[in-house]
């Protein structure tokens, strides 16, 4: 990961990346505000009290922590005749989370039902899209078949 995308997080002495992730997109609404930023171009405060229906305390809890982590950056803009306002838009690592969104709306498709709402499609052809673990030569793999590991600098590592 390149120094202008390290993403940094309230649980930076996390050994799992899962929980250090958490620490960033772990709380209510975080991941609803990611949605419509990914999905929809929600930039502006108001677009996202408005389309979410959050509280706007929570809302600006939320998208500091995102900034301040690396997800979000923010941006000035000015409506005529109005103060200079902040806008947010994704960064690279904040884009990279689009994958989380679709396996979340893809489980939920398949074990919430009914399915509906948004699903990930191919822009080119507009075919649907499923999230899942690939090898190297891009051979999807199904889950009983992925197990995760723990790497050397894990406290509790066994190389056996």
């Amino acid at each position: 990961m390149s120094a202008e995308s390290r993403v940094t997080t309230p649980a930076e002495d996390a050994f799992c990346s899962i929980e250090r992730t958490l620490g960033i997109v772990g709380e209510r609404w975080t991941l609803l505000i990611l949605r419509e930023a990914l999905t929809n171009g929600a930039t502006r405060f108001d677009e996202f009290t408005e389309v979410l229906g959050i509280a706007p305390n929570i809302l600006a809890t939320r998208l500091k922590t995102l900034v301040e982590s690396g997800v979000l950056e923010k941006r000035e803009y000015r409506v005529e005749g109005s103060r200079a306002r902040m806008s947010y838009h994704p960064t690279e690592a904040g884009t990279q989370l689009l994958v989380v969104l679709g396996a979340l709306g893809q489980w939920g498709d398949d074990h919430v039902p009914p399915a509906r709402g948004v699903t990930a499609t191919r822009e080119a052809a507009g075919t649907p899209l499923r999230v899942g673990f690939v090898d190297d030569p891009s051979v999807l793999k199904p889950v009983d078949e992925v197990r995760f590991v723990r790497t050397p600098s894990h406290p509790r590592y066994d190389a056996a």
